[in-house]
């Protein structure tokens, strides 16, 4: 299975639909309301806004697996990150991202190493892995390092599709 084929229900319900991502680099990434790295969103948005034209998309995925910190509601996770953060780019459903129903995405996304080599389970929220547009993953970000980073933004810049 490959990522555009794994099936996962968007944040306002009905498919996700991955296989749109076809041709696309996309930044998958573990999110979370309540936590210390939430402000992350608004550059995740950013980084959205300014890539989406050269073929790109940011996939925001809430998990509720760390500590709690995505309590909500689908419709209370939809409405705090537009108020607050401006999100535009794509959400899931709540999802578990570690653990014995850690989702099939994360099946496809954790065997990727980071930098520093730490492959397997999620550490945190806001880890983050860039889907080339041919659905491998090519590189793995720690929850700390933040989308506009120079290696996130350089790792984007070399698969963009266009």
């Amino acid at each position: 299975m490959s990522f555009h084929d794994v099936e996962i229900d968007a944040l306002t319900g009905g498919p996700a639909n991955l296989a749109q991502y076809r041709g696309k680099a996309v930044l998958v990434v573990n999110v979370a309301s309540k936590c210390g790295l939430t402000p992350q969103y608004a550059a995740l948005e950013k980084l959205h806004a300014h890539y989406a034209p050269r073929g790109f998309a940011v996939l925001g995925v809430p998990c509720n697996q760390f500590m709690g910190q995505e309590p909500g509601t689908a419709e209370e996770i939809a409405a705090f990150c537009s108020a607050t953060y401006g999100v535009t780019f794509p959400l899931t459903e709540k999802t578990d991202v570690n653990g014995e129903h850690r989702h099939a995405l994360y099946t496809e996304l954790v065997g990727t190493p980071d930098a520093e080599g730490h492959s397997g389970d999620i550490r945190w929220n806001f880890e983050k892995f860039l889907v080339a547009p041919d659905g491998n993953v090519t590189a793995r970000f720690g929850p700390q390092t933040e989308p506009d980073a120079p290696e996130v933004t350089a790792a984007v810049e070399a698969v963009l599709p266009a």
